[in-house]
């Protein structure tokens, strides 16, 4: 760890050891990494004495895969969090941007006197608060949070290594994108109480009956377009507001996966339709593409090999906006 990295870790934790009441954002459709980090340091300031609330701009209900992570309910409805709260922590945010509705949290924080501490692994971070504790190294916004809690001494408790593993295998892609030191912090969690069994099968091994013909209409019209990406190859589709009747949208997030196994493909494109004529759009790179460039020109941000961003406009208008995006 750097020099100004662990003086930032520092300054966080000493922002957070006296703190009494603290408001903990995770960014809009927060994803395990997001909740997972936001719910981890909540549980721990919680066991301090800390009034803890968790929060995020969209959906109004925590996603059903990451429901087991909050067992006592820290987790309150975006409404709920104070206009300008003294203590504001945003977890896995690029922008204030990423907090939806609850944007304006931030500058009224800022203006009333309270502090915004961000923690962030995006290379993109836009420093949008009063303190940072970034680091575009790590793997994943839990892996900062777990160095914090050890900084305040925290103990890692089951619960906690439960949320801290599910933000790691999520952010990694179940490890795929993992180096030495990941599977030393895996191997910490497990030892921790996280059970990896029980964490694997909430977050990617349990999809409701309706799924199955979701994934079958959507994969059946998905494009191949070999010439793309400088001849490595795009393949795409789009999960339209029909194809989810009866389903949650999260559950759409694993088509990207399934997709992004085609041969002679280097990069995979699934938009997600959120509400009529409004898509997000999730990219994934095999290997040399850096598809966070191409979110970030069209409005998004995220990583090279997994990046995302918002578009408008029909199914098809989305497809040509990728297909030219990469042409």
């Amino acid at each position: 760890m750097g020099t100004d990295l662990a003086a930032d870790l520092a300054a966080a934790a000493d922002l957070l050891r006296t703190a009494t009441d603290v408001t903990l954002l995770a960014h809009v459709s927060p994803d395990a990494d997001a909740l997972g980090s936001a719910l981890a340091l909540g549980l721990a300031l919680h066991a301090r004495g800390a009034v803890v609330r968790v929060s995020f701009g969209f959906p109004t209900e925590v996603p059903r895969s990451l429901r087991g992570l909050d067992p006592i309910g820290l987790v309150v409805p975006a409404p709920a969090v104070p206009a300008a709260p003294s203590l504001l922590v945003a977890l896995d945010c690029a922008s204030e941007q990423r907090l939806g509705q609850l944007v304006d949290r931030v500058p009224a924080t800022i203006a009333a006197g309270g502090r915004v501490l961000v923690v962030d692994h995006h290379v993109a971070n836009t420093r949008f608060g009063t303190d940072h504790l970034i680091d575009e190294t790590a793997p994943a916004t839990v892996v900062l949070v777990l160095a914090l809690l050890d900084e305040l001494g925290a103990e890692l408790t089951p619960q906690i290594a439960k949320c801290l593993y599910a933000g790691l295998i999520g952010d990694t892609g179940s490890f795929r994108r993992a180096t030495p030191d990941t599977h030393a912090t895996a191997g910490r969690l497990i030892a921790a109480g996280a059970d990896p069994t029980e964490v694997a099968r909430q977050l990617m091994d349990s999809h409701p009956f309706g799924w199955l013909r979701m994934v079958s209409s959507v994969l059946a019209r998905a494009q191949l377009v070999p010439d793309a990406v400088d001849g490595r190859g795009l393949v795409l589709t789009v999960v339209s507001l029909t194809d989810l009747a009866g389903l949650e949208p999260e559950d759409a997030d694993s088509v990207v996966d399934l997709v992004r196994t085609v041969e002679g493909a280097e990069v995979a494109a699934v938009a997600k339709e959120i509400t009529p004529g409004h898509w997000s759009v999730s990219l994934r790179a095999v290997g040399s593409a850096d598809v966070r460039a191409v979110a970030a020109s069209l409005g998004g941000g995220g990583h090279r090999l997994a990046a995302g961003f918002p578009a408008r406009g029909s199914a098809e208008d989305v497809l040509v906006l990728i297909k030219n995006a990469f042409a």
